[in-house]
């Protein structure tokens, strides 16, 4: 029943003009592990990743042209088939969730310096400024939590708590980035998708795809 829905979803979702450009997920995306013992299993399918999760963690990401770092809006849709139970997004070690999509900003100085370097430089980066849009915790939507992990850098965005279904999603990136930091955002330099599900012992089967920006 996911699956079909997921599919009608995605039909919905057509491309429009008004968005400068769909990422593809295929060439460039890389896995960021952080055990060499865990590792979800992601399916690169062109329009559409699939994300296993079971038991572990881990994330894959992409730096963005340039052509895409004035992008202040994105859409997406995503599903999930097996959801972790919800959590405490705020506490280390017990924040399990089903997806999340990472948005990297840098000013221009520290994007040009940051080139061809790997997503923990880029998260690492004091100038940084990550939102994290979730699906999963124990949080109503819409809520905007500090990042356990990346103190003022990053942002959690509370899109949908833990559970089942598929969905679309459109974003104002500018907005939420205000909300979230106080300021305009600079260069979007990267994305990243990552499930985690290692704190529970649990298992995500997800998907998602039709990511473009405006």
């Amino acid at each position: 029943m996911i699956r079909s829905l997921t599919a009608a979803l995605a039909l919905l979702l057509v491309p429009s003009a008004a968005f400068s450009q769909q990422v593809m997920f295929g060439p460039g995306w890389k896995e960021q592990r952080f055990s060499m013992f865990s590792s979800n299993d992601f399916g690169l399918n062109g329009e559409t990743m699939s994300v296993r999760s079971d038991d572990t963690v881990s994330l894959m990401w992409t730096a963005l042209p340039e052509a895409l770092w004035d992008s202040r809006e994105a859409s997406w849709y995503w599903s999930v088939e097996r959801s972790v139970p919800p959590t405490d997004l705020t506490v280390k070690g017990g924040d399990d969730r089903n997806l999340s999509l990472y948005f990297v900003f840098l000013p221009r100085e520290a994007a040009e310096a940051a080139r061809g370097k790997g997503v923990m430089s880029l998260l690492e980066n004091e100038d940084a400024r990550v939102l994290m849009y979730i699906w999963g915790g124990d949080h109503a939507p819409g809520v905007i939590l500090e990042s356990p992990y990346m103190d003022e850098r990053g942002r959690i965005v509370i899109v949908r708590g833990a559970g089942t279904g598929a969905a679309i999603e459109d974003v104002d990136l500018a907005r939420d980035h205000r909300e979230a930091f106080g300021s305009e955002p600079e260069n979007l330099v990267g994305i990243a998708v990552s499930a985690d599900s290692d704190d529970t012992g649990t298992d995500v089967v997800a998907e998602i795809g039709r990511l473009r920006f405006r």
